[in-house]
């Protein structure tokens, strides 16, 4: 489980096809993420992935074909960056939400003006999505502002676009969505006969 506050941004640093899928490399700024040790979960971007060969300041991670087919960490190429977080542990701050890793979709983004971002949102998750609720962009808690058929806004704060990978998107990037875990459980037990 992940909060959605994100502790770094990492770069890709290498990139390997593997018989299942690739391996990628992500370097980042040593410390920043606390210890990690080999079999940690790391959220990528959203992805939960198992952490290999760690290092200060890097660490190597298994990419099946399905993650590389289901979510945008496929786009990504050496250089990209990547939003970090170490999962939680009994002591964690839940200052975010619970977010799990496990992405349903992908968006892309729609459009930027100043602060207020708005991103595409495949129809079939739009009735998890809420005005003041939260959602995972690329492993990132946001508050909704605004939500139709096929598309979300949101309102990013100038921390958000500093500590994050958003300054560097553009209209048309590819992003990770998750919904709230809350709204899909809600939703689940709704639809029970």
């Amino acid at each position: 489980m992940f909060t959605g506050l994100i502790r770094a941004v990492g770069r890709i640093q290498t990139v390997a096809a593997t018989e299942n899928g690739q391996r990628i490399g992500i370097r980042y700024a040593a410390g920043a993420l606390g210890p990690i040790a080999l079999g940690d979960s790391i959220a990528v971007s959203g992805v939960c992935l198992t952490a290999l060969d760690p290092a200060s300041g890097s660490f190597t991670a298994d990419v099946s074909r399905e993650t590389l087919a289901r979510t945008a960490l496929g786009s990504l190429s050496i250089g990209a960056g990547v939003n970090l977080e170490p999962s939680l542990t009994p002591s964690s701050l839940l200052g975010g939400h619970l977010v799990t890793g496990h992405v349903d979709a992908t968006g892309s983004v729609l459009s930027v003006d100043d602060e207020r971002w708005t991103f595409s949102l495949p129809i079939e998750l739009a009735r998890f999505v809420a005005v003041k609720g939260s959602i995972a962009v690329n492993g990132v808690s946001l508050t909704v502002n605004s939500v139709g058929d096929d598309r979300f806004g949101v309102t990013l704060i100038p921390h958000t676009l500093a500590h994050t990978t958003f300054g560097e998107l553009r209209v048309g990037a590819p992003i990770n969505l998750e919904i709230d875990l809350v709204a899909r459980y809600v939703a689940r037990l709704l639809n029970r006969d």
